[in-house]
């Protein structure tokens, strides 16, 4: 009983380090929502909202995916949305590579799953303050077919995030 409790102990200082020296000042905005099991529907759009008050900084902007075996395709096609506070919608189609020649998925982590951070805008300057709403969703089709797939399998989360250059 007395091992238990001296592991558990020493595994709630070892979380506490971790989320203590972990947090940075680095990222201003930092979420993921997780897809649906059966796969990332087809037109389905992700949403993020965040507060932007600083418009003098230059900020890095990310999509964030997360995957794993069951994903299919060694590039991921996105339809992007950045809703301004003034009303500007910039849409952006994107594509990133996600796997290399030999089939090995790209990104972080040492099981099946797969951390990818995406760029998706450089240098970045917010010219407003204020509600940002970014949103995205998935545009892949399979060769020669004009329909997008109904259900993307293997994206576990989809998420994004504002960083700054420091």
């Amino acid at each position: 009983m007395a091992t238990i409790l001296k592991r558990n102990r020493f595994s709630i200082v070892i979380g506490f380090l971790f989320m203590m020296f972990s947090c940075d000042d680095k990222t201003d905005f930092n979420q993921y929502q997780a897809v649906d099991k059966k796969g990332w529907k087809a037109n389905e759009k992700v949403f993020f909202e965040f507060e932007v008050t600083d418009t003098i900084s230059q900020k890095n902007l990310f999509i964030n995916i997360r995957n794993n075996n069951d994903y299919e395709f060694s590039n991921l096609y996105l339809i992007s949305e950045l809703n301004f506070p003034n009303g500007t919608v910039i849409v952006d189609t994107l594509q990133y590579e996600m796997a290399d020649e030999t089939g090995q998925f790209l990104g972080s982590g040492f099981s099946d799953i797969k951390d990818n951070t995406l760029f998706y805008k450089e240098k970045k300057r917010f010219p407003f303050s204020g509600k940002y709403i970014f949103n995205v969703r998935h545009a892949m089709r399979k060769n020669g077919e004009i329909k997008p797939i109904e259900f993307l399998k293997g994206i576990q989360d989809v998420g994004f995030s504002v960083e700054n250059l420091k």
